[in-house]
């Protein structure tokens, strides 16, 4: 079995700003999130590994088989796997939550998320960053109506701003989330995701889509308004944190796409200390 000290490492090692947030729970909570965190990442290494697509695929075939085994009253093999079985019983997570977890890192795999068109990115925004917010507003202590809405509309938001944050390094591996609705309006027809970046318009493109994000932080604490304050605490950081990311995105215009802009270290201690978290 994997240990939960374990898990915490791994989770606390990676530099999240999930890390953070999950501070602000309670250890039985805290360590639940740390269990999802660690699978999210687990099946995102594989979907991003260097393994030809069909063996990423056959991995990711395996982990769904684990899932169904931690919900069919099986023993998964997985020592990651196993150390879900608490958490799914404690908080009631839902199977196809996982499962679109896995279904949105199959569509890495397969490498299709190369100028998808606006409702395939809105799928795989469900399936790779909304799944993971409905695990864990059960994990925070919320299955309302409105608590699942803020996981959707918070989850949207944040995998945008990760999407106009990695527009570069995405594309040196071949990929690019940027829609094709977007890209057409402002008269790039390349496929290449390393001409895209290299197009003087592609800075109308992020500016678009940015506004999309900020949409959707927008509409994730208009339903936070509707949810108990203390339990959604680690939504509220996550989105303080994502949304002073995408400041300094937009604050930048988009002149480089040559590095991946990170919070520093300061600016987190500073939210942390501002939501109560230190």
């Amino acid at each position: 079995m994997l240990e939960a000290r374990d898990i915490s490492e791994r989770v606390r090692q990676s530099g999240s700003s999930f890390y953070w947030a999950m501070r602000l729970m309670g250890a039985a909570r805290r360590q639940a999130m740390y269990a999802i965190y660690a699978f999210c990442r687990e099946i995102d290494d594989i979907a991003d590994g260097d393994d030809p697509p069909d063996e990423r695929l056959r991995r990711l075939e395996q982990w769904r088989g684990q899932i169904e085994a931690l919900f069919g009253g099986g023993t998964p093999s997985e020592p990651l796997a196993a150390a879900l079985a608490a958490p799914v019983s404690a908080f009631d997570l839902q199977k196809p939550d996982f499962l679109a977890v896995i279904d949105g890192c199959a569509m890495d795999a397969r490498e299709e998320m190369v100028r998808p068109s606006a409702a395939v990115l809105d799928l795989y925004c469900d399936r790779v960053a909304c799944a993971v917010g409905r695990l864990s507003v059960r994990v925070f202590g919320c299955s309302s109506a409105r608590a699942l809405e803020v996981a959707d509309h918070l989850g949207r938001a944040l995998q945008l701003t990760n999407i106009l944050r990695d527009v570069g390094e995405d594309a040196a591996r071949g990929r690019l989330y940027l829609p094709d609705e977007l890209l057409t309006k402002h008269g790039i027809r390349s496929t290449d995701p390393r001409k895209v970046v290299a197009d003087p318009a592609l800075a109308f493109v992020c500016h678009d889509l940015a506004g999309t994000a900020r949409g959707q932080f927008a509409a994730a604490a208009a339903a936070l308004a509707g949810c108990p304050r203390r339990p959604m605490r680690p939504a509220v950081l996550m989105m303080a944190l994502y949304r002073g990311l995408l400041d300094r995105l937009e604050a930048g215009e988009w002149r480089s796409f040559d590095h991946r802009l990170r919070l520093p270290l300061a600016v987190k201690l500073w939210y942390a200390l501002r939501h109560g978290v230190l």
